[in-house]
């Protein structure tokens, strides 16, 4: 079975398949290390993530290259503010992202290539682009993309469909500081001549000392690690204009191919309801939904739940129901093995029992449709029913479809509510009763009563769990 997945580009769906008939070499835009990532930002790599497993479920390989933006202008700002070097600060939120990653259960990509170490990659394709007269230098040491040389010029968001304006240098300086004298507000950077406000941080280069553009970073280590054309490109929908459309131009002017041939854009994570924001408190990242008690399984299931191309409203309770419906995950895996004596990892094969599922997985990687035909088998499943051959090819069916979207089992979690001692018990369950008559003084004292003893309450529309801090 093949995976079809909408293509922004072509605006409609398309089965997916490797140029070379064997490998899927696809590149996705990474972090840009210069603080935590959040749960906006993992619920692209998450779905990067699904696309990737699925493949590989399906019997393909993968070629999976996914960048790391270690110098821009923020990098730059919040490395100079804590007064650490620019490699030090960017490797400490390297390595941060990583550990994250991990906990949510990411396959790392197969190569992970850093901006700072593919600058003379970047500047080998500015001075390309400028042999075949796609840019221009200008007196401050800085080099710019000229759009109107590349008359395919916002195919990918359809562009022509906007107003696209041209104006003075001076115009484009005073609205955004990461532009440099050039001669259309449409022209882009390349490479920015030195700042004083940069710092340590500037390389030589041809037009003298500086630092490559963002944009140019992903078109170089794309061609380095997968040629001139390849199959996927990823990224949140906020990329596609202006950063993906740069890609492609500079990166078609600079070589002879076509560059990425599907483009697959996630759209944007909303919390409450809303956008998230630091300063309405809804930023979250892994760390922060730890420390109210959740675990990586948990995210990870409710980033996944909603489709790639609807926007997430994101919210506590979602993690309370991701909790719920993990658990009756784990108890049918446990009478699986109990009925077909399997113990330790399983690999998992053909999906039988969940060959529907399997499939709606593969319509534009409907995940939700997904589980909801994996709980829909689940309840029509008598457990005891079956015999000890059924029950081993279900829990192969199970892990395969597991393993496709990367879902683990939270550990020990029906062990944990069953240790909690009697006096906590009861404290909790009074806490509750007083919840239950809006008794919200009497609440919030037994609620603190129950953090000194080192335990935190996880309400939900229903009920509560009782877990240790």
């Amino acid at each position: 079975m093949s995976l079809t997945l909408h293509d922004t580009l072509s605006r409609s769906s398309r089965t997916i398949t490797p140029l070379d008939g064997k490998t899927l070499r696809f590149y996705c835009c990474g972090p840009t290390v210069y603080g935590p990532a959040h749960i906006g930002n993992f619920r692209t790599f998450v779905a990067q993530d699904v696309f990737r497993r699925v493949i590989e479920q399906g019997g393909l390989a993968t070629l999976h290259v996914r960048n790391l933006t270690d110098v821009d202008d923020k990098t730059i700002r919040d490395s100079q503010k804590a007064g650490q070097s620019l490699t030090d600060f960017t490797r400490y939120w390297t390595e941060k992202f990583h550990a994250d990653c991990a906990a949510l259960n990411l396959l790392p990509p197969h190569v992970e290539p850093s901006a700072v170490a593919h600058i003379p990659h970047q500047i080998r394709m500015i001075e390309t682009l400028i042999e075949r007269g796609h840019a221009y230098a200008t007196p401050d040491g800085s080099v710019y993309f000229k759009v109107a040389s590349f008359a395919d010029y916002g195919r990918l968001s359809h562009l022509e469909d906007r107003e696209l304006k041209l104006g003075a240098s001076s115009a484009a300086s005073a609205t955004d500081s990461d532009e440099y004298t050039k001669d259309s507000l449409a022209d882009f950077a390349l490479w920015k001549g030195k700042k004083t406000e940069d710092g340590p941080n500037h390389w030589s280069s041809p037009w003298g000392e500086g630092r490559p553009g963002w944009h140019l970073e992903c078109s170089a280590m794309s061609l380095e690690y997968l040629g001139e054309d390849f199959d996927v490109h990823g990224g949140g929908v906020d990329l596609i204009f202006p950063h993906h459309e740069n890609e492609i131009a500079q990166s078609c002017c600079a070589t002879h191919g076509k560059f990425a041939r599907h483009w697959f854009h996630v759209t944007h994570l909303m919390v409450d309801g809303g956008k998230m924001s630091k300063s309405l408190g809804n930023l979250y990242t892994l760390e922060d939904l730890g420390a109210r008690g959740y675990t990586p399984a948990e995210v990870r299931y409710v980033l996944i739940s909603g489709h790639y191309r609807t926007p997430l409203n994101f919210t506590l309770h979602s993690l309370d129901a991701a909790r719920q419906a993990l658990q009756k995950l784990a108890k049918f895996d446990k009478v699986l093995r109990e009925i077909s004596g399997r113990v330790g990892d399983v690999q998992g094969s053909a999906p039988s029992l969940f060959a529907k599922a399997w499939g709606t997985l593969n319509e534009d990687l409907n995940v939700p449709g997904a589980l909801g035909d994996i709980f829909g088998a689940i309840n029509k499943t008598k457990p005891s029913s079956l015999s000890k051959d059924e029950a081993t090819a279900a829990l192969e069916g199970f892990h395969f479809l597991l393993r496709a979207l990367g879902l683990q089992f939270p550990d020990l979690m029906d062990e944990v509510a069953a240790e909690v001692p009697a006096d906590i018990a009861e404290l909790a369950e009074k806490r509750w009763q007083a919840k239950q008559s809006k008794d919200w003084a009497a609440a919030d004292v037994l609620r603190k009563e129950l953090d000194a003893a080192g335990w935190i309450i996880k309400d939900s529309k229903d009920g509560y769990q009782v877990l240790p801090k």
